[in-house]
Parts: structure tokens; sequence; C-alpha cells
């Protein structure tokens, strides 16, 4: 196998006493295998209902006799290395510090004393909510939890009987502290007895912890991934690199859909360093012997496209394509009660029309994959959110079976929904094959701006009605845009299903995906977040499917992070037409849901105790996504039409925070993402391409334009829930509603421009 030259390289009923071990024999045997299953890993299978090839034979880690690796997470060498295999992939948000965490607190180990890997593909490493190996959708904490604390527990429990066997005592008299073994007031290394327990094995669960003696969890320390990525030595996709590589750029198609028509070779081939001309499904790649010659020459390279009905489309035709789809009835996607009877009931009546448009993700680290193709096996380089579908992806491309892939995980430079989509990776892919030299391909932020995929346009209308006693009797919702899921099927199945279904057939089982959300369902991000949270006893939702051919994918928050907008600007004008104050509104309106209530009623009490300078406004929005609640303040000022945001204050509720340092960091983020958003965010079409192409026109938040952010994270005993998306949905709307009582005009468009 090659090597890179660069290396930078449930508590409740079982909240019993942590040293409750009582095996008479010393034989404690729960297979790794059985672990899996315990722990709600293996159970379900992939979504698609797909066994990950190759990989269930054999497991997930390669051991030997001297080392203790008791399941897929952990390893305890004898030379004492605690070693922690992290399921999820780190893009920023420090999952590698969460995940860590927990197996630790079980384990008895500061988390920084752990040598922390990512994992490769394998299926014990599948996230058991979304059935397939992948990272996103806020899921990676909660979803892993449980089973990472009963990893730690089984763990440390199997050192324990070790070292009762070898020292001749009880388990019961044997304690740990911070990766030792303590008997008898000495002090021992976990690796002392690491070979020993490698030979037990459990018949039956450890109990976990109660919370009440967590070391780790809920206390704020140092990301373990610090050191890294602060002396450089943290390798990322664009930094690795082998013998022989050579660099390709792709000239990629001006509009999505359209196919090469012609190629002037003779354009280019004397250029400096150019050795290879290859056409691609996405364009054409220059490969050359460096990553600025492979740029050059794909810049001057002469191509004719064939282009597609896109390419008579701008944005002013989406918006108004859009307008006149409202008056279609749609498919109802909820419905709830009786809305003639609560539109009856209701004194006050509110109806409106809101705008978000597309948006790129525009992550700092640009699209790269390094792919080596032998004659019987392949390898990849690439930062992914999607490691198994990677690998399928290259499997295919390569013409191999997918255990003949290895992937290497890598850090990412950012993502946000946008490494989920991995057509860098078949160019690298086809390239190697083709050539037959490992291939790095570099996207320009050019390209990945203009040749990327985007968060979905949506026009959206909300009429709403709150009768006499200030309740909202009635909640109509529309929607209007692409859906996100016929674009996922057209990446994910290729990928999971590597050698057995044909490219067309999955293209095919897409469209036929897209056409039943336009006649039959509705994809569920496309309306998640428009009618839920509060009270709504008589509500409905429904989407009307308009699609121009633009890619679509996840983008933080997915459909929260444009419904919530709408939603919360609504509650606002509801309360005024009403004469309630927004946040007693708010109050009185979620009765049924009492977390997202205590968060506004928190971020309330913050409200009326800010200091706020004279020509400063306040606006407030909440909203729930991703099973946590959040609510917002926006400290907010307008002079000569720009609208400046100076202080955030935001009031989370999502369970029990791991670390809450990293918490505040991923809710300021959050923040950051959505006000670049909120102020600038809009790709706009011009014969169906994309005019931006980098952050010139397509800015992003300054340092000096970047408000305070004090983020209150409530103390909740309960399990984590999401902490990197949620933060994102309310910013917007609470800027929005600043804005009106700034100035008196209610905006209802994204990006927030004042007439």
């Amino acid at each position: 196998m090659s090597q890179p030259v660069k290396t930078r390289g449930p508590e409740g009923s079982i909240e019993k006493a942590h040293n409750s071990i009582d095996t008479a024999n010393g034989s404690i045997a729960l297979s790794r295998r059985n672990f899996l299953k315990a722990a709600g890993v293996t159970g379900g299978g992939l979504v698609l209902g797909v066994s990950l090839t190759g990989c269930l034979s054999r497991p997930a880690l390669q051991t030997r006799a001297d080392t203790l690796s008791p399941n897929a997470f952990l390893q305890i060498t004898s030379d004492n290395v605690v070693r922690f295999y992290c399921p999820r992939d780190e893009m920023g948000q420090g999952i590698t510090t969460g995940l860590a965490t927990i197996i630790a607190e079980e384990l008895d180990i500061h988390p920084q004393l752990i040598e922390v890997k990512l994992a490769g593909v394998h299926a014990d490493y599948v996230n058991p909510g979304m059935g397939i190996q992948g990272t996103g959708a806020s899921k990676s904490v909660r979803e892993h939890y449980t089973q990472l604390r009963q990893a730690g527990a089984d763990t440390r429990a199997l050192l324990i009987h070790a070292a009762a066997q070898e020292k001749g005592v009880n388990p019961k008299d044997i304690t740990t502290d911070n990766g030792a073994i303590i008997v008898d007031g000495a002090r021992f290394q976990f690796g002392e007895f690491a070979e020993k327990a490698a030979k037990l094995s459990l018949d039956q669960q450890v109990l976990l912890k109660p919370s009440d003696q967590f070391k780790y969890i809920g206390t704020d320390f140092g990301r373990v991934d610090a050191v890294e990525k602060s002396t450089g030595t943290a390798m990322y996709g664009i930094d690795a690199e082998l013998p022989g590589m050579r660099y390709a750029v792709v000239k990629h198609i001006p509009v999505a859909g359209a196919s090469i028509k012609s190629v002037n070779e003779d354009s280019i081939k004397n250029m400096p360093g150019v050795l290879h001309i290859k056409t691609l499904p996405t364009g054409v790649g220059v490969v050359a012997e460096r990553y600025w010659q492979a740029k050059k020459a794909a810049a001057a390279l002469e191509v004719e496209w064939e282009l597609p009905e896109l390419a008579n489309v701008n944005s002013a035709q989406i918006k108004s394509d859009y307008q006149a789809a409202l008056s279609e009835g749609g498919e109802v996607g909820v419905e709830q009660g009786d809305l003639g009877q609560g539109f009856a009931a209701a004194t006050t009546v509110v109806e409106s029309e809101y705008w978000a448009p597309y948006l790129a993700h525009a992550p700092m680290e640009p699209m790269n994959a390094l792919v080596r193709v032998g004659k019987d096996d392949a390898e990849v380089w690439s930062g992914t959110q999607m490691p198994q579908p990677m690998r399928g992806l290259v499997a295919r491309h390569a013409g191999l079976s997918a255990d003949k892939v290895t992937v290497h995980p890598v850090y990412m430079g950012g993502a946000f929904g946008r490494r989920s989509f991995m057509s860098h990776v078949i160019e690298a892919t086809i390239l190697a094959k083709e050539t037959g030299e490992p291939i790095k391909v570099v996207w320009s932020r050019e390209s990945d701006m203009q040749n990327g995929v985007y968060r979905p346009a949506s026009l959206m209308t909300l009429k709403a009605g709150v009768d006499e006693n200030g309740k909202i009797s009635a909640w109509a919702a529309k929607r209007v845009g692409g859906n996100i899921n016929p674009d996922m099927m057209r990446t994910m199945l290729p990928a999971v299903l590597p050698g057995l279904v044909p490219e067309g057939a999955t293209n095919f089982v897409a469209d036929i995906i897209e056409s039943f959300n336009e006649s039959w369902s509705i994809d569920s991000a496309s309306i998640e977040g428009l009618c839920e949270n509060y009270d709504f006893p008589n509500r409905e939702a429904r989407h009307v499917t308009v699609n121009h051919g633009l890619p679509l994918m996840f983008w933080r928050a997915v459909g929260h992070s444009f419904t919530a907008f709408a939603k919360e600007v609504m509650i606002d004008e509801l309360a005024e037409q009403a004469k309630l104050d927004p946040v007693d509104f708010r109050i009185a309106n979620t009765e049924t849901n009492p977390r997202l209530q205590n968060v506004i009623r928190l971020a309330g009490e913050r409200m009326k105790h800010l200091e706020v300078p004279a020509g400063h406004s306040l606006g407030f929005a909440a909203h729930g996504s991703f099973e946590s609640d959040v609510a917002q303040v926006a400290q907010v000022s307008v002079d000569s039409g720009k609208i400046r945001v100076h202080k955030v204050v935001c009031v989370i509720d999502c369970g029990r925070a791991i670390n809450p340092d990293i918490v505040k960091g991923q809710i300021e983020g959050s923040i950051m993402f959505g006000l670049t958003a909120a102020l600038y965010g809009d790709i706009q079409l011009e014969n169906g391409a994309v005019k931006e192409s980098n952050f010139h026109n397509y800015p992003i938040l300054r340092m000096n334009e970047s408000p305070e952010v004090e983020v209150i994270i409530v103390k909740n005993d309960d399990a984590p829930t999401g902490a990197g998306e949620p933060g994102l949905p309310p910013i917007a709307p609470a800027v929005a509603n600043a804005v009106y009582q700034a100035t008196g005009q209610r905006l209802r468009s994204l990006p927030l421009t004042l007439a």
C-alpha cells in the first residue's frame, strides 16, 4: 500500500456504582460483534438496504497478541498507547474531541492523553442515524453517545479483570484514575495489562457511570487536534502527495447539464508540463507535471459545448417561474386539524411571501482528491463526509470491487454539506485509471463556486391567524422550489452500489425519485421547520416542485436554513398585528413544546437586561432543529442603508454538552455562517451559468463586521442533541426582526436589503 510523502500528519436505569462488576470467575465475553449489535450499530443496514461490500468478514482493526482491541473504537498497546478510532469525520466541528471525551469518560482517562485516529471504511463505523458511514445532520454525538460510553466502560472492565488476575486480588478492590490501574495504592499503566486483557472476554455489558461522577463530560478543555492544527502537522486532503504524482485541473462544463461537442487539443498540447488531455463527465481534464501548469492549460483549452435547457434561464426567470407556481395546489406534506375552522376563529389574519436564494457552500479548503489506481487495487486521499460512498465511487470508476479500495481519512477544511458530493473524486479516479499515474485533482475557488452544488432557492407563502386569546388558530404554508433528494440519489446510488448497477440505471432511479417528489410525495428537507415548533392546532404545509436543473445538495441546517426565516418573521408580524409582545407571544404559543418555550423565556429575560445604545434595535427569533432548541436576540443598527449586527445572544438547549467550549464555538460559527448568508449570500444565474466566482462577488463576513456573540447553554442532563447546525436558522429572522424595529421596513427576502 502506498504512503503519502507528507504525513502532516443510557443512564436512568443503569445509573449505579461505576465499580459494580460482579464476575466470580474473572471471565467477563461480550464479543465485538455482540457489542456492536447491542450498541445499535449493525442493526438495520444501509438506508438503501445494501451492505458494505467486502468488509463484513474482517475486523475493523488489525490486532496483535499484546494489544487490547475489544471493539472497533479502542486499542491499548503494551507500551501504553491508548488509541481511539473516531468513526465520524473531522471537518472543524470538533467531533474528534467530542467523541474521544465520551469514550474517555468511561475508560477513565483524560481525552488529551488518547491518540485519536480517523477511522477507515468498515461496517462497524456506520452512523446509526444515517444507515451509512457518513458525517452530517448534527448526528455524530447524539448517535454515538451511549455506544461509545459502553465501549469505554467495557474496555475498562477488561483491564480491571486482567489486573485482578495478575495481582491476585478481587476486581472490586481495584479502581482506576486517569489512565492508571490502582491496586492496593500502587499505580499501574493500562498498557501493563493489555496483553492479558486481550485474552479475556465479557459475558455482559458493564454498568455505566452515573452522571454525577463525570470527570470529563461537561468540562471545558482544549481540542485533541489543537497541536496538529496549530503546528501545521495535521494532514488535509490538499496536503497529500505520492511519488510520481501528477496534477490535474478540469475545464468544467459552463452550465450544469452541458456536454462536450468538440475539444481542440492542439490549443494546449505544447504548453509547458502538459501530459494528458482527457474528456470527463464533468468537462475536460488536463494533466500536467505541476498544478499551475495544469491550471493555465485548462484555462487556455478550446472546447465547444452542447448547452442544455438551463442555458436559457436566468435568476429573474427562476423567481418568476416560482411565483407562477404559487397558484398550483401542490402536494400536502403536513396536515392537522381544520384550517377553515382555524381561520374562522381568528381575529387577526396575516399573509406574507418570503424568498431565499441559491447559496454556495464555499468551504475554505477547495475540493481536491488524490487517487492511485493499480492493477488490482486503488487508494484515495480526500476529505469527505461520506467515506463509504467515496470508496464505492472509486471502485466503480476504477473497475474494482469496493474491498480493493483503501480510503485514507484526512481532515477537512470545512464542509457544510459540500463534501457529500464527490465529482472531484470521480475525476481523479478516471484520470488515474486512464493515465496509469497517481492523479491529484485540485479545484480552484472559481471552479467550486461555479461548478459545485447549491442550497435550493425557495419561495414561501405563509398565511396565519391569531384568535382573541393570542393563540395561533391557523397556519397554512407553501414552499415552491427544487428538491435535494434526486441529486443526492444520483450521487449516492452509484457510490453504495459500485459494481451492481450500471450508471444509466442509477440515473433512471433518481429520475423516478424526482418525478415522485413532483407528483406524489414531498422531500422532507424541502419543508422541514416550516410549520413546526409552535402550537398549531390547525396547520398545513404544501409543496410545489419547480426544478431548473441546477444541482442541489445539503447546506448547513438544510431546509431549516430558509424555513426558519419565513416562520420567525411571520411570528413577529403576527405578534405585532395582535398587539402582543413578540417574546410573550412565542411563550404563549409553545405550551406543547416546553424545551423551546424555556429557551425563549431565558433569551427574553436576557433581552430585557441588555444595554442598548442609541440607534440600536433588538430582534428576536427562536427555532428547533436537529433535536435542539435555540433562541436568539440580535442587536442591530442601520446606517445609510447598511445593516450592522453588533451583538447576538444565543440560548441553546442541546441536551448534555460534552465540551461546552466546543458547543460555544459551533454556535459562534453557525451564527457567522448564517450572518454571511443573511447579509450577502446570493447565487445568481445568467444564461444558466453561476455569475459569482470568488469572495470578491460572493463575500463572507469579515472580522471587523463580526458581532460579539454570547452563548448560554441550558444545563440539561438529557442525552446530547445537535450542536453544529441548530445555531444557524434563527439568526436571519432575528436580524430581519431587528431591522424592522429600527426602520419600520419588514424584510421578507434574503439577503436582507433595505429599499
